[in-house]
């Protein structure tokens, strides 16, 4: 009975996992109750546009303010250094009760510089950012058809050489009934389930949940004079009549803006759990997956064929050369030419090899990072519902996983120097601060043009010293501790000797690194499509959520990068080109320049509206910034593919 006991648990438990990942029923992600005449309070967002890329608070604008002030919601790392700002609003709902012109606010008159500004969001096509129940509000539009769907809705719109504000909003708000029996299905079943406390739709009043959050937003031509003695949430003296397809109030300097909205309840069939299913339909999905699927089995092919070959000729080397006796074997030595030829240099220490060992270590730890993070949000705890929960778990597991990066530069220093531990300090040190370095230059750089923009993209000082705190107190101790492991656990000795003297390699008919470089299309070719809608996620606005194709792709990728460097350092050999070692980490590394060059083809063909050299330089710096985390992730993942391919070749042969 005990083993019964204990796979039920199991299997409840499998249960609650999956149903956790499906259904976003996630730590801090529940539904919430409400019953009829509760509060529901409207959150602002940052102002976005996919023409600047550069984010501005919702009050910069002359809308209207809470009558209890401006707050700051909870936010999280993430979000901060996503710049979103979170704040309260003026809008109020009450749960299922519609109401209908609703005054809002009358704004002072536009000064100079208030119309200068509202003009300039205008033609920057700048988006209104709405949260209610930690859904954005969504904005659906026909057009040849079809129904498009987007986040938020334009601060106003430009006809004519004159300018019109959105100054009434029509919200939707669709809601379903509260049923604890669901809860009881996703927790357990059974005797489980006899625990919670169950409500079925017809016992009393169970309230609602939010599903659903739509706007629309409509320029009225409001009598300022009619509004003096109105009080705020009071009925507007007049009818409104809500046309989106029709714009009514120009934005003229010297006059003031009223405010109005009004909001409607919706009982909808959507349960919580599928609630951001509108938000996650995107467009051309179909495309997506044949896409992937295509590239899946076309570079699977490719590897596969390549990996055959490899080993068909290696194994037929060494086959050949274990049947011959000792003195064929050494009269083989001397008519042989290849890779067997390069025994005592194949192993000799490259040039720079302290900073060979720094970049693998960073490149581990950025790809253990990269593979736990996408792991954890295939599996649902990373859900758009958590405001930048993504960018908080790369963080922490990038600062945990520095004991990795310290203890594989270290031992990898180690073996290099052939058991040597002398300045396994210095190199723990420089791994802790090579990559973190590089990219704190790179976003104080881009920081100091957000200030100079008064963009709330902009990280805060005290987020800038909270980021060093985290960076000199967590991660370089960390690192320095896996130093001291990597420092005292067995160095790798190598299968051969090293000859003093260095052999002489021969003239090539090409430069090598010409196929060096040429080595990264194939693993460019298994990501250049997922890459696609990664960069539509980040510079488009749209919610990126197939994150397990993204693992597959992942896993993809570092096959084929182990087995491209692999190649390339085998044909090295075969020429007697011995210096392997930095070759073997760029074949694969290489894959990040032609991300760049995607990056700038991105940026000039799907990114045609980017308007400012400020713009362009943010965008080519965060890419910059994405193509070397890229590089030595990838890099590292030939290197140590190679070394491993190499130490098992020469292992197998036995010379002299």
């Amino acid at each position: 009975m005990e083993f019964f006991d204990r796979f039920r648990i199991w299997v409840l438990a499998f249960c609650l996992i999956f149903q956790l990942g499906h259904g976003f029923y996630l730590p801090g992600s529940y539904p919430h109750k409400y019953v009829e005449g509760d509060p529901l309070n409207v959150k602002v967002n940052s102002l976005t546009s996919i023409d600047t890329e550069m984010p501005f608070g919702y009050y910069s604008l002359p809308f209207c303010r809470p009558q209890e002030g401006v707050k700051d919601s909870a936010e999280n790392l993430g979000e901060l250094l996503m710049g979103d700002r979170i704040e309260n609003s003026p809008y109020r709902f009450e749960m299922y009760r519609n109401k209908t012109e609703i005054f809002l606010c009358k704004s002072d008159p536009l000064t100079s510089d208030q119309f200068k500004i509202l003009t300039k969001r205008i033609d920057e096509m700048y988006q209104v950012n709405l949260i209610l129940d930690n859904l954005p509000a969504i904005r659906y539009t026909q057009k040849e058809g079809y129904t498009l769907r987007w986040t938020g809705y334009p601060v106003g719109v430009k006809v004519k050489e004159a300018y019109y504000v959105f100054n009434h909003l029509k919200f939707k708000v669709l809601v379903h009934e509260y049923e604890d029996a669901n809860m009881a299905r996703v927790m357990g079943t059974g005797d489980a389930a006899e625990v919670i406390p169950t409500m079925t739709k017809g016992s009393g009043n169970p309230g609602y949940m939010v599903v659903g959050f739509e706007v629309v937003p409509c320029s009225i031509m409001h009598n300022a004079d009619s509004v003096k003695n109105v009080k705020i949430y009071e009925k507007y003296p007049s009818r409104i009549k809500c046309d989106p397809t029709s714009v009514s109030v120009p934005v003229k300097e010297g006059q003031p803006i009223v405010f109005t909205y009004e909001v409607e309840f919706e009982n909808s069939d959507i349960k919580w759990p599928s609630r951001w299913d509108a938000y996650l339909k995107m467009e051309g999905s179909k495309v997506h997956w044949f896409s992937i699927l295509n590239s899946l089995m076309v570079i699977t092919f490719l590897a596969g064929i390549v990996l055959v070959i490899l080993l068909r000729t290696v194994r037929r080397d060494l086959t050949r050369y274990e049947e011959l006796d000792k003195e064929a074997q050494a009269q083989m030595n001397e008519e042989l030419s290849g890779w067997k030829l390069v025994v005592g240099d194949v192993f000799r220490a490259p040039t720079n090899p302290a900073l060979l060992c720094i970049m693998v270590g960073d490149g581990v730890q950025i790809l253990g990072m990269a593979v736990v993070t996408i792991l954890f949000a295939t599996l649902g705890f990373m859900s758009p519902a958590s405001r930048g929960t993504l960018i908080t778990g790369m963080l922490f597991f990038y600062m945990i996983l520095g004991i990795v990066a310290g203890y594989v530069a270290v031992r990898l220093w180690r073996t290099i120097g052939c058991g040597d531990s002398k300045g396994w300090v210095s190199v723990s040190w420089r791994a802790a601060c090579f990559f973190p370095g590089i990219a704190f230059l790179i976003l104080t750089t881009l920081n100091f043009l957000l200030w100079g923009s008064h963009s709330t993209g902009a990280i805060p000082f005290s987020l800038f010293v909270i980021l060093i705190l985290l960076w000199f107190c967590i991660s370089v101790p960390l690192t320095l501790v896996g130093g001291y492991f990597g420092a005292k656990a067995p160095h790798i000795e190598y299968p051969v000797r090293t000859n003093q003297i260095p052999r002489e390699i021969p003239p090539q008919k090409y430069p090598s690194w010409l196929l060096v470089l040429g080595a990264g299309t194939l693993p460019f070719g298994t990501l250049f499509i997922e890459l696609f809608f990664i960069m539509s996620s980040i510079w488009m606005g749209r919610v990126y959520y197939v994150f397990g194709f993204l693992f597959i792709v992942l896993i993809l990728l570092v096959v084929v990068c182990a087995e491209v460097s692999l190649v390339l350092t085998y044909m090295h050999l075969c020429v007697e080109d011995w210096k392997w070692w930095w070759k073997s980490f760029f074949a694969s590394g290489s894959v990040a320049i032609y991300i760049f060059l995607y990056s700038v083809n991105y940026l000039i063909f799907d990114l045609k509206s980017l308007s400012g050299p400020v713009s362009a330089t943010l965008y080519l710096g965060y890419s910059l910034f994405m193509v070397l985390a890229i590089m030595l992730a990838t890099g590292t993942i030939g290197f140590l593919s190679s070394f491993w391919f190499v130490h098992y070749l020469f292992s197998s042969v036995k010379l002299d």
